[in-house]
């Protein structure tokens, strides 16, 4: 162990100890943690399904959107925005106005999953990562062994080249239950936009 890496704090000196793969990890943490707080406020049902939004919905009976553009505008959600889509090209072929309400709801989801797909990469890369932390440090610490031989340090240093390898799976776990979670709460989303897009559409159809 450096002589410096000796005077740290307990806490400092785990991570020092790991070199660069340690520091490649604490900053996919870092990221992961940022997209995971940033996805968390994004993707909440009532920002994306605004109850007040689905309420106007379920009460509106045909006729005038008046009253109902009024709340999608009150209420701004990429369910508003499919919505407003739905009464822009109410006039339309029902296949036309189906393709277009389509191709704004992919839109939409895109913009929820949007930061997932780094989830799902850091959730693969970190236990890679941790483990050629540890090879590394393995590698050097057998290169050693001649010069020390003292089986106690070797075994210390064998200790802290693990220190990678759990700090790659304490990384990759809490992502991997991130990118799940979120991954179905968008399907959730999706599936309830095209429900209520329907029932809209069906609305429109019966007052022709």
């Amino acid at each position: 162990m450096h002589p410096l890496i000796a005077t740290l704090p307990g806490f400092v000196k785990f991570f020092a100890q790991g070199g660069f793969f340690m520091f490649v990890l604490l900053v996919l943490s870092v990221f992961s943690l940022a997209v995971i707080l940033q996805r968390a406020r994004v993707i909440k049902m009532d920002r994306a399904l605004p109850p007040e939004v689905i309420n106007a919905l379920r009460a509106y009976k045909g006729g005038g959107t008046e009253s109902l553009q009024r709340v999608l505008r009150e209420e701004p959600s990429p369910l508003s925005l499919i919505l407003e889509n739905v009464i822009q090209h109410r006039d339309w072929p029902r296949a036309e106005i189906l393709e277009a309400v389509q191709t704004r709801a992919r839109h939409e989801i895109s913009r929820l999953e949007s930061g997932l797909v780094f989830l799902e990469i850091t959730t693969g890369i970190s236990p890679l990562l941790g483990l050629l932390g540890t090879l590394s440090g393995l590698v050097g610490i057998f290169g050693n062994i001649g010069n020390h031989g003292d089986p106690q340090l070797v075994a210390n240093g064998i200790s802290e080249a693990l220190n990678c390898t759990i700090v790659g799976l304490a990384v990759a776990v809490p992502n991997l239950v991130a990118y799940n979670y979120f991954t179905r709460r968008v399907e959730v989303v999706a599936i309830e936009f095209e429900s209520l897009t329907t029932d809209l559409m069906t609305k429109f159809s019966l007052n022709r």
